[in-house]
Order: structure tokens, then sequence, then C-alpha cells
């Protein structure tokens, strides 16, 4: 197992928060890290995720765990076979006070190819997480 975890501060409520986060269709606009969601943000359904980074783009095929309206949006995904390749991706939004969250930004890893992929993941993933986290504090503040 391996575990992705960055984190940032937002002066936004939790509601305008998840309001962009589930807005699928905006997602090409703003978010430089996962440019492209096609389905509906909803528990059960099956959504394309396609993201890129310096060394790679990739489209996962994705079934979403969890919309916990304001809280979290959790999917999971598999490569080829699941006891290969997979992960679980959660946005969590945790209040800090009026109008301030921590959005934590976190993906647990799991799978024989997870060591072979572990310099990727620290490196291009955390820093596709990081500017995803960015784009997003940007978003949510301006409007």
């Amino acid at each position: 197992m391996k575990e992705l975890r960055t984190e940032i501060e937002i002066q936004a409520s939790p509601e305008k928060v998840w309001q962009i986060l589930m807005d699928f269709d905006m997602w090409p606009e703003w978010n430089p890290f996962i440019h492209t969601v096609i389905g509906k943000p909803e528990t059960g359904e099956n959504v394309d995720i396609t993201f890129r980074t310096a060394s790679k783009e990739m489209t996962l095929h994705c079934v979403i765990v969890k919309a916990a309206p304001n809280q979290e949006l959790c999917w999971k995904y598999h490569v080829i076979i699941s006891g290969l390749f997979r992960g679980e991706h959660s946005f969590i939004i945790e209040p800090m006070g009026t109008d301030r969250v921590r959005f934590i930004d976190r993906e647990i890893f799991n799978g024989l190819l997870v060591p072979l992929q572990a310099k990727d993941i620290d490196s291009h993933s955390r820093r596709g997480f990081e500017e995803m986290d960015r784009a997003l504090k940007i978003r949510a503040e301006q409007t």
C-alpha cells in the first residue's frame, strides 16, 4: 500500500468548494491535473477520469463510492485487474470556521505494480495533486 496526500486551506465555504467539485463539465477550465471527468458525481455512478502528469496522460474508468455533500467525494478504480494496480481517490472538505476549509486530496494505491510506480507517484502525481489543489483554491476564492 502507498498513500499520497496533500492539503491546502481555502478561504471559502464547504458548499462553495463542493459546488466546484460537483461541476465536472467545468473541470477542464480550471484543473491542470484531472482535465476531464465524464459521468455524474453520484454514489454508484461510473466516471471516466483523464489526468495528465509530466510523464503521462491516462484515462481511468472509476466508480464513485462516496458523494457526501460538502464533505467528501471518493472514487475507486483498477488497472487491468485489481490485484495489479488499484486506487481510491478522495477529496475531503473539512470546515475550519466561517468560510474557511481544509481541502485534503488523498489517494491510496494497492497492488503488485505499486512499488514500480512509487517514484512516479511521489514526484509527478504529487505535483499534479498540488497543482490541482492550488487551482481549486484560486477558483473557490475568486468566485
